[in-house]
């Protein structure tokens, strides 16, 4: 029985209708931006394993720091007990984090931070004795797939079976080119109602609703609103933190700095999971009170994981290093080159760019995440060996700063072949039984 067949005995996949799936292809080795596959197949990971990896694949160097972890401290209890990995990753962090931070959490993982963040929020207005309940957030958002997570998300099929279960939140238009000024007039109108918490954003680039990307110019003029009428604010940075954007979050192109950030993915160098929410001074105090109600009442078994966060302290040492901010820039330039390159041929709708991120917005019968167009490209992109996961009839890229220019150009060919394969210049039969979800 193949590895692939006794996953399928005992495997439940994310996002995944698993009687209908294709068998998962068996992942033996990794090595840089490479992933090898049980039957001999190599693949180029144009995704970064869901956005996570930033080094390679097996670093080495990470490798090595989180065996000499293992060998002193495994795991404490963090409550009322700290170590040296967190206390040194925390100082880190806050060294790097845009202006104004000044407290770390740990948490486990992207949702449990914007978890967190949350209800840092919210307690915060309530231990000022001002309550305030609402929460404001972009109509397509994505932050995370647990309860609270979903709630300041899109409604949309993901969310479908639970909407009555999410609690209200506000949601405004994506600020895209041409609707700046609505979106600034949408915050401004809740603002002005009063009973606004925060406002809680994924910061110039927004990743699940298709890479949706915006300025940061209007992004500072949301920022002001909430300055101006005391509404905390959120940055989700768990996808452009580290790099992803050209520059080491996303917040660092603002003028106005959140009051908490949101930070996994890219924080372990996708080697461990690990989940982290920084916030400012301002709330941290507020949680300080000889009233023990005032407490944060919130953790993790994992919380603080000491090779989770010797994981984190490797990533950054190499994310630092002028090699890998010059691997950041070597693609930005590759991606912009190669923008320019395909903007204009037939069926491209728009393409997107943001540092390393890079989008293709394909014209089709309907634009739904569920549109067929997703699967025939993620089939033809393994066939080409790289992996590619559409949302729908987008295709993006978001490599390992490790990549070459030689396996950039194999991605860039795979998406002029898509390009190809939807005027009806070249022809590619899909494999039956293949279901792409993300």
């Amino acid at each position: 029985m193949t590895l692939a067949e006794r996953d399928h005995n005992v495997i439940w996949h994310p996002y995944t209708q698993m009687k209908t799936a294709a068998l998962p292809i068996p992942i033996v080795r990794g090595e840089g931006a490479m992933l090898y596959a049980e039957d001999g197949s190599s693949y180029v990971d144009g995704v970064a394993s869901w956005w996570v990896n930033l080094h390679g694949h097996a670093h080495p160097y990470i490798a090595r720091k989180v065996a000499e972890q293992l060998q002193t401290l495994e795991h404490v209890i963090f409550a009322g007990f700290t170590h040296s990995a967190a206390v040194t990753f925390a100082e880190r962090l806050l060294q790097i984090l845009p202006q104004g931070q000044s407290r770390i959490f740990y948490s486990d993982n992207g949702s449990t931070a914007v978890e967190v963040a949350l209800k840092m929020a919210i307690q915060y207005w309530q231990n000022l004795d001002t309550p305030k309940r609402k929460i404001i957030a972009f109509r397509d958002s994505y932050h995370g797939d647990t309860f609270g997570a979903m709630a300041v998300s899109a409604r949309s099929a993901f969310t479908a079976p639970f909407w009555s279960y999410l609690f209200e939140v506000e949601f405004i238009e994506v600020p895209i080119p041409g609707s700046e000024e609505v979106t600034v007039e949408q915050l401004q109108t809740f603002a002005l109602n009063g009973d606004v918490a925060a406002f809680i954003y994924e910061p110039l680039v927004l990743g699940t609703a298709g890479m949706v990307m915006y300025t940061p110019e209007v992004l500072d003029q949301l920022l002001a609103v909430c300055q101006q009428h005391n509404i905390l604010a959120i940055a989700d940075e768990v996808m452009t933190g580290f790099g992803r954007t050209g520059r080491l979050f996303a917040s660092d192109y603002l003028q106005h700095k959140p009051d908490m950030v949101t930070m996994s993915k890219g924080l372990t160098g996708g080697t461990m999971a690990l989940g982290a929410t920084s916030c400012n001074e301002k709330i941290y105090e507020a949680f300080l009170s000889d009233d023990k109600l005032k407490t944060l009442f919130h953790g993790h078994s994992y919380t603080g994981n000491p090779v989770a966060c010797a994981a984190g302290l490797a990533s950054m040492d190499l994310l630092l290093l002028d090699n890998t901010q010059g691997d950041i820039e070597r693609i930005s330039q590759q991606h912009a080159a190669f923008s320019e390159r395909i903007k204009e041929l037939p069926k491209v709708k728009q393409v997107r760019q943001q540092g390393t991120i890079l989008a293709v917005e394909f014209e089709a019968d309907g634009t739904s995440y569920f549109n067929k167009l997703g699967d025939t490209l993620y089939s033809f992109a393994l066939e080409q060996g790289v992996i590619l996961r559409p949302l729908g009839n987008i295709i993006y890229v978001i490599p390992p700063y490790c990549i070459t220019n030689e396996q950039l150009g194999l991605i860039y060919e795979t998406i002029m072949g898509m390009q190809q394969i939807i005027t009806g210049t070249r022809h590619f039969e899909p494999p039956t039984q293949t279901t792409l979800h993300d």
